[in-house]
């Protein structure tokens, strides 16, 4: 399995990020989400604070600046009095592309499927599921309380959707992105490992 990367977006509750450990550990494999993908920032010289922070205002700030997105594509980087979110979301994409070039692995989220979307060996998966299944999940395994599952899964789908659109200038969750879109309320965790490794093979 060298020189794999496998890029996992997914829905909040549909267990994306559980997909995704059991694959990296059943092929034997690194790992990456966004703590440890803030660490590899923070030797950028960001603290992790700052870094998580950033992100979080960027989730709604872009809710009003969708139109300029595609910052990865444009050459922003470039300009002067750069904003600090943007100064992360650059050093993020560097630590993706190093962590991509040491060898195979598994990588949760950050944009990794757009910001790595020229690497040979690339498989772009997107996993999402119903909403009852989802908002279950939430509830059971992220100890949400009921009566704000709901809430809470729409404001982290829309953030990530919103952190994903601008800096991508892509639809976030559309087919076109990815490589395999699995179901996990029609698969299971399981199923949709099996799913996956049947697709590298």
């Amino acid at each position: 399995m060298s020189g794999l990367v496998i890029t996992i977006g997914r829905e909040f509750g549909s267990g994306g990020r559980q997909v995704g450990e059991q694959l990296a550990r059943e092929l034997g494999i690194s790992f990456y989400d966004k703590s440890l993908i803030h660490l590899a920032v923070a030797k950028s010289g960001f603290d992790p604070a700052t870094i998580e922070k950033a992100e979080e205002e960027a989730t709604s700030k872009f809710l009003f600046n969708l139109a300029i997105g595609g910052y990865a594509a444009t050459g922003v980087f470039s300009q002067v009095n750069v904003p600090i979110s943007d100064q992360i979301f650059f050093a993020q994409s560097k630590a993706v592309e190093e962590i991509a070039s040491q060898g195979s692995c598994v990588i949760i989220g950050r944009c990794a499927n757009y910001i790595l979307r020229n690497l040979p060996r690339l498989a772009r998966v997107f996993v999402y599921g119903e909403a009852e299944d989802k908002l279950r999940r939430i509830v059971e395994q992220y100890g949400v309380p009921q009566e704000e599952a709901r809430a809470t899964m729409t404001k982290i789908d829309k953030g990530r959707a919103n952190y994903y659109e601008h800096y991508t200038n892509e639809k976030w969750g559309s087919v076109k992105s990815y490589d395999l879109a699995i179901n996990t309320s029609f698969t299971g965790i399981d199923g949709a490992v099996k799913i996956i490794r049947a697709m590298i093979g």
